[in-house]
């Protein structure tokens, strides 16, 4: 990993039979796929009958695959397992907090905290890391698919016995319980942690508390699961691995990633929210930080999976997403799916090629990504991506707090990916990070919507601020949310500590003249602060610093159809054309992408 830009897709060979998947080899060669990722749902057909397991189907297709140039990450199947594991068996089913008990027939239908299931999946684990570990043509991992995409907390028999533990060695007591909880105020007190409930439906309000914790609970054994997968694979295999994972989901990706050797995720955005397709870019670009992370799924046309169609992305987006994902740090851009599926509840969904083998709607914006890949690769694998001077505090735990607490109408999801907006319009380079992350290197740090800031964090933010920075914090930051002053003079508080600065938003942007007040707040104190990673840019377009032999390039690519411009602060060359760009304003066309670099330090070896 990391001597090519990798172009993929999911693919799904059990499915076919051997004449298919020759077809499917040739388009893709064709198609300059040069990587696949397979084996994610395909648990029955490695073992149909439990404790019979074959391998070599996949080993022979890695194998075939990688002799015409085309690599694998293989998944453990651990999604949907085989019906001889459920049927007869419900006490294995993931049960809502409604009480519901999932069925056999579809995915995450299992309770993962499961111990037979559990040392299923990792006997499953084992016998492909033994068989497939050592293959050439296996160059990483993914566990699992998408973790918690389609099911919230289960609260079986199982869980609620290791919640009980989990209660016990996190508070010691029960009187830290319900100290901690504030337990009194509509509510007894607990007299043991078995009395403890999960998280069910009641008469009234359930408390904040449990429901919080209920769900870091649920977070951290997922969690546990990639650890205990992952521990499995090392031991027979080299390849890195992954998850594919989504702000989406009901994880908390600071932590699942913690164990993994590089982060990846899935995304569905369309062209009217490129915005939350750029956010997740620069939140996986942190997780695992300076190693590259993978768009391991997005559609090549439309996403449209459960039922009717989608509207497909407007020609040339599909190259604008691949070119911004590449030059933001991505290894790797890949679709779901390769072909499309014949049957099932995901048929409608947009592929590559149709069932039949022939192209489908977004063939030919797939062969656009696979010329402008092979035009950028050079210039990116030789060029590194720039850590921003601005950082925005992204936080599941956060996410999960506005979903069970007082503020239910308020979408974080929505909220942050406004804010990053803001910060997009300015033209500037930013990174967004979690709650945990180091400040060095940051100029100006931006908390909002944070109704609890760790200690250690909020500590690592005043000495940030101490030393210089300017810390922004708000709207809806610290002690469960701030309140909203109704005096125009306070809705942005400004103080001196030490060197730099904090400085309190007490307003959400709503309207539109509210954003626009949050812009000129965040250009004023960018300002401020020194922020030299930024480019005068027309919206619609972003620039996306590089740092290559000593030197600086920027990669420009317009994401909305519309065109732009780009007002250059230095005499420009532009690596793909070959051609000299002055100084001042210069235009982009529809969903181009440029490579900028200033003439005086242009190097004929880097173009």
């Amino acid at each position: 990993m990391g001597k090519k830009l990798y172009h993929g897709a999911a693919y799904y060979p059990e499915l076919w039979d051997s004449v298919v998947i020759d077809q499917d080899l040739q388009l893709m060669k064709e198609t300059g796929i040069n990587i696949i990722r397979m084996g994610e749902f395909a648990w029955s057909t490695l073992e149909p009958e439990e404790g019979k397991i074959d391998v070599s189907f996949f080993a022979e297709l890695i194998n075939k695959f990688y002799e015409n140039g085309i690599e694998t990450v293989m998944c453990t199947p651990t999604p949907t397992p085989p019906i001889w594991m459920t049927h007869g068996f419900p006490e294995r089913l993931f049960v809502d907090m409604a009480g519901r008990r999932m069925g056999h027939g579809s995915r995450q239908h299992i309770c993962s905290n499961n111990q037979y299931f559990r040392e299923r999946a990792a006997i499953i684990a084992e016998k492909l890391a033994k068989g497939l570990g050592s293959l050439p043509g296996l160059i990483g991992w993914q566990l699992d698919n998408e973790f918690k995409a389609h099911v919230n907390e289960c609260t079986c028999a199982t869980c609620k016995e290791l919640w009980h533990k989990w209660l016990r060695e996190k508070y010691r007591t029960i009187g830290s319980l319900n100290n901690e909880w504030k337990i009194g105020a509509g509510q007894p007190a607990y007299r043991s942690f078995e009395e403890v409930p999960v998280p069910e439906n009641t008469a009234s309000f359930r408390s904040l508390p449990l429901r919080m914790a209920y769900r870091q609970f649920s977070m951290e054994k997922i969690a546990e699961f990639a650890d205990e997968q992952a521990e499995v694979i090392r031991q027979y295999s080299k390849a890195p691995i992954t998850h594919n994972s989504s702000i989406g989901f009901h994880v908390d990706n600071e932590r699942l990633f913690k164990n993994l050797d590089f982060a990846s995720f899935d995304t569905y955005a369309t062209i009217e929210h490129a915005g939350a397709y750029l956010i997740n870019c620069d939140i996986w670009r942190n997780l695992k930080k300076d190693k590259g992370f993978w768009i391991m799924e997005t559609s090549p046309s439309f996403s449209a999976s459960l039922e009717g169609t989608a509207t497909p992305h407007p020609n040339g987006y599909l190259k604008a997403e691949a070119a911004a994902a590449y030059a933001l740090g991505s290894e790797a851009f890949c679709y779901w799916l390769w072909r499309q599926q014949r049957t099932g509840c995901e048929q409608p969904h947009g592929s590559v090629i149709s069932a039949w083998g022939k192209p489908a709607i977004g063939y030919e914006n797939v062969l656009e990504v696979e010329r402008m890949r092979e035009a950028l690769e050079p210039i990116l694998l030789s060029s590194q991506s720039c850590q921003a001077e601005v950082a925005l505090v992204y936080s599941d735990h956060a996410k999960a707090y506005f979903q069970n607490g007082p503020f239910k109408k308020l979408n974080y999801r929505g909220f942050i990916t406004e804010f990053y907006q803001q910060i997009l319009s300015n033209g500037i380079h930013r990174d967004v990070i979690q709650p945990g992350a180091d400040l060095e290197g940051y100029k100006l740090l931006f908390t909002p919507y944070l109704p609890s800031l760790p200690e250690d964090a909020a500590e690592r933010a005043r000495q940030f601020a101490e030393k210089g920075g300017i810390w922004i914090t708000g709207p809806l930051t610290g002690d469960g949310g701030t309140a909203i002053p109704e005096d125009d003079d306070e809705l942005v508080l400004e103080q001196k500590y030490g060197e730099g600065k904090i400085v309190q938003l007490h307003f959400i942007p709503r309207s539109e003249e509210e954003k626009k007040r949050l812009e000129k707040i965040i250009d004023q104190y960018a300002n401020e602060a020194g922020v030299d990673l930024r480019m005068d840019i027309s919206p619609g377009t972003i620039a996306i610093p590089r740092k290559a032999e000593g030197n600086q390039i920027w990669v420009m690519v317009n994401m909305d159809g519309n065109g732009g411009e780009i007002d250059l602060p230095f005499k420009g060359y532009d690596l793909i054309s070959e051609c000299a760009v002055p100084c001042g304003k210069t235009e982009i066309g529809k969903f181009e992408y440029k490579v900028l670099q200033s003439f005086e330090s242009h190097s004929p070896a880097v173009s």
